[in-house]
């Protein structure tokens, strides 16, 4: 368990360093946007600079942004998920601090291009290990629980306020390579986890039984359980079917690690479901 929380922390670490990469070497000085509040407050301190004539850096602004964010996740989602938000946060903040702001490349495509993927990978990265970047992830999963809607709406509000603004207070081409970074970060990070707020998984295994209970231990999920037989083996096995939020999808992989190594594991994109799916303050029947 030690292992586990350790890896967790230097991960989103080495995430935050990748986040203040992607910024101060790409970003920032092409004037092109990254997502969600880290963009927010990358196009706040720009708007401070140029128009109002004081500095305030996008680590510090997005440290402040976070704050009533953190407040937010630790009585709603959950003081061990606001935590690695918090780590996340101040270390990129710490990152943005300490790396000076400098151009790589002249050119804008390749800024936006390259700081799209080096930062989808910090985001893909702590979303794989269970962890959160902070920002729009925990308003994300504050929604998730408190209805049961897409939450990549708030997502594209956000993003596309960010694209407008840049579009409207700079150069309309500023607009157009914002666009470009956002849709090259969302591929990264649905190359390394996934984007979609939920996904549907199918287990294969002996030992259902044992698997219900431990994952009812950490997450109150709905399970269907159907008679499976394996058709080389003719072994009697069970299907565990259940759909769950992205960011149950570590621990589920966790539990079943711990529980059944050899079950066999579908994970799919669920575009959309009918019928009861838990929110915040629902009890689902075990």
């Amino acid at each position: 368990m030690f292992f586990i929380e350790a890896k967790r922390i230097l991960v989103v670490i080495f995430s935050s360093l990748l986040l203040a990469i992607s910024l101060n070497f790409f970003l920032i000085s092409a004037n092109v946007y990254a997502s969600g509040f880290t963009g927010a407050a990358q196009l706040t301190s720009s708007l401070f600079e140029d128009y109002l004539g004081f500095t305030i850096s996008t680590g510090v602004l997005l440290l402040v942004f976070n704050i009533p964010v953190f407040i937010l996740g630790w009585f709603k989602v959950g003081k061990g998920f606001t935590i690695y938000s918090i780590v996340s946060v101040i270390f990129a903040t710490l990152f943005l601090e300490l790396l000076p702001v400098i151009s790589v490349s002249e050119d804008i495509i390749l800024n936006a291009v390259v700081g799209g993927v080096i930062g989808g990978v910090g985001v893909g990265l702590s979303l794989k290990l269970g962890a959160s970047t902070g920002g729009m992830d925990i308003v994300a999963m504050v929604l998730s629980r408190l209805q049961d809607k897409p939450i990549g709406t708030y997502f594209l509000l956000l993003n596309g306020l960010i694209i407008v603004m840049a579009g409207i207070l700079y150069e309309p081409e500023n607009a157009l390579y914002t666009m470009l970074a956002l849709y090259v970060t969302t591929a990264v990070i649905d190359t390394i986890h996934t984007r979609h707020e939920k996904v549907t998984a199918m287990i294969v295994t002996v030992k259902a039984e044992e698997l219900q209970h431990a994952i009812h231990r950490k997450m109150v999920r709905g399970i269907t359980i159907i008679p499976a037989k394996g058709a080389y083996s003719k072994e009697d096995k069970n299907m565990m079917y259940l759909v769950i939020t992205r960011y149950e999808l570590y621990d589920l992989e966790t539990i079943i690690k711990e529980v059944d190594p050899n079950a066999f594991t579908n994970i799919v994109q669920t575009v959309g479901i009918f019928g009861f799916f838990r929110r915040e303050g629902e009890v689902v029947n075990k």
